[in-house]
């Protein structure tokens, strides 16, 4: 594992295995095509691989069963991923990371009238929402239970010492968008200032 404490595997985004699982993207005809738990299967099938080959308690998952990222949509997200919450359940995961449904192709937070409710109960492990959360709002999902724990993408890029940051309300370092995935030059990553050296230049 080059040393690495675990492994997140990517379902999400209109990636590969996001590809198999939705269904305005899976025309296949064989055992992995057609009805949910066919376009699932491979899925499973990697988490089956991955966690036999690193152990179960290294292993976590990320989906977007109601993501539209490169027309990965389908036509019932609610059910996909209820279904895969519960398929889950067989491999004693570290956790579950699922997107929120207020979360469009754009990244860009907005309303929906879908939950991850359902999902959140019938899995039975950790599970960790994602979807453009500030402090407040991660807090609310957590008082509300409505996951375990709340992941922050942009915004720990942008703050290295985003909980101090959060604990103390100090202002945010705005994330700077253009330089995300870029490799030359190399910014944007480690380059961020920590509470202590900065003049606050945002609020989230």
């Amino acid at each position: 594992m080059s040393g690495f404490d675990g492994v997140e595997i990517h379902g999400a985004h209109g990636y590969l295995l996001d590809q198999f699982m939705k269904d305005n993207v899976n025309d296949r005809t064989d055992e992995y095509g057609g009805s949910m738990e066919n376009r699932c299967r491979f899925a499973l099938e990697v988490v089956e691989a991955v966690a036999n080959e690193v152990g179960s308690q290294r292993v976590g998952i990320r989906l977007s069963p109601f993501g539209n990222h490169f027309e990965a949509v389908d036509s019932k997200p609610s059910a996909l991923a209820v279904h895969m919450a519960s398929a889950l359940n067989k491999y004693n995961l570290l956790y579950a990371h699922f997107v929120e449904p207020r979360i469009s192709s754009s990244f860009k937070a907005m309303e929906s009238p879908y939950t991850l409710l359902d999902a959140r109960k019938a899995f039975k492990g950790t599970f960790l929402v994602a979807g453009g959360h500030t402090r407040d709002s991660g807090n609310e999902v957590i008082r509300s239970n409505r996951g375990d724990l709340v992941v922050f993408g942009r915004w720990f890029l942008s703050n290295p010492d985003l909980p101090r940051r959060f604990k103390l309300r100090a202002p945010l370092n705005k994330y700077k968008r253009e330089t995300f995935y870029t490799q030359d030059p190399i910014v944007g990553y480690t380059d961020y200032p920590f509470l202590a050296d900065e003049t606050p230049i945002s609020k989230l």
